[in-house]
């Protein structure tokens, strides 16, 4: 089982947690620091109210580039607020990533953490090129997209698959990077291979380079849409890691589409036997690309059933 830990780099910049009763001339400059804002659940004096006021008194706002929202913004009780961030727009005139429910295991469950429709945010900042979220109950995205986002990456033990299809239908022509944890049914998650056919069609995502579908129980099925899928053709590196690749999976890779162009295939958390590990790395290797196999699982007896030993994902509950 992996774990959930916040943020230490984000946007290309240190992490700096802004400290609730801050000293502006011992701040950082703006520009230079990704602005981690969490003041934890205790004391009440420092929740969102005082301690949104102190930062945005404290801090150029014109400056910063990058912002993490932790708690209370996100907590385990579900549910987000973007209404004080949004209401700041014309201030926050540089921003350019921001990171939604960045909560660890000890605060959170993965799964606990409510998300927004992200519709407003998006249309608020028109300028942003990275957007992370954490979590996935509530979850929605524009399927009108965003001109200018580069990077999309959702950490959930649960995506929603309604979620999940607007992000695949969604139009974002500056695109590169993607990144999806699918998760668990039981925890929300359930996405079908039908739910992503826009993005295997390559529609939407003209500039994507990197595609991450990770952390799924149905990474066979992926793995069998992607052998085929058009959208391969324009990536440099792949991911299908942290999910329950076996066999199957990997074959149906090998025996599709030429994978001889991607830089990096990342099929880390796997539980794919010696010899196909063997295979893999025999015919991609030699092709120039790097093949991620750490990380080899085996399946659970304990909880075996009619299908057999069972595979889990990395990162659910």
């Amino acid at each position: 089982m992996s774990y959930v830990h916040h943020v230490e780099q984000f946007h290309g910049l240190p992490v700096f947690t802004f400290p609730p009763y801050a000293d502006p001339t011992d701040l950082p400059a703006p520009g230079t620091v990704a602005w981690r804002l969490h003041c934890g659940p205790y004391p009440t004096d420092q929740r969102s109210g005082p301690y949104w006021k102190t930062f945005t008194e404290s801090v150029d706002l014109g400056e910063v580039r990058a912002l993490i929202l932790g708690s209370p913004w996100y907590d385990s009780d579900g549910g987000g607020d973007l209404d004080e961030l949004i209401a700041l727009r014309s201030r926050f005139t540089g921003l350019e990533a921001v990171f939604l429910g960045d909560l660890e295991d000890e605060e959170a469950m993965i799964s606990t953490i409510g998300l927004d429709d992200l519709t407003e945010l998006l249309k608020a900042f028109p300028g942003l090129r990275e957007l992370g979220v954490r979590g996935g109950d509530g979850l929605a995205f524009p399927t009108t997209g965003h001109a200018n986002l580069r990077v999309l990456r959702v950490e959930s033990g649960g995506l929603p698959p309604g979620a999940a299809a607007q992000i695949a239908a969604a139009s974002l022509p500056s695109l590169e990077r993607l990144e999806l944890w699918l998760g668990d049914e039981w925890y929300g998650g359930g996405t079908t291979v039908g739910d992503l056919a826009p993005l295997f069609a390559g529609v939407g995502k003209p500039a994507l380079r990197h595609l991450g579908l990770q952390n799924s129980p149905e990474q066979d099925e992926l793995a069998a849409a992607l052998a085929t899928a058009p959208v391969v053709r324009r990536l440099t590196s792949l991911s299908l890691s942290m999910g329950t690749l076996g066999d199957e999976g990997a074959q149906a890779l090998l025996d599709g589409q030429s994978l001889a162009h991607l830089r990096e295939l990342d099929l880390s958390h796997h539980f794919l036997s010696q010899d196909m590990m063997l295979r893999i790395w025999t015919e991609l290797e030699p092709q120039g690309v790097r093949v991620n196999l750490t990380a080899r699982q085996e399946a659970d007896d304990t909880y075996a059933d009619d299908d057999g030993p069972q595979r889990f994902i990395s990162v659910s509950e």
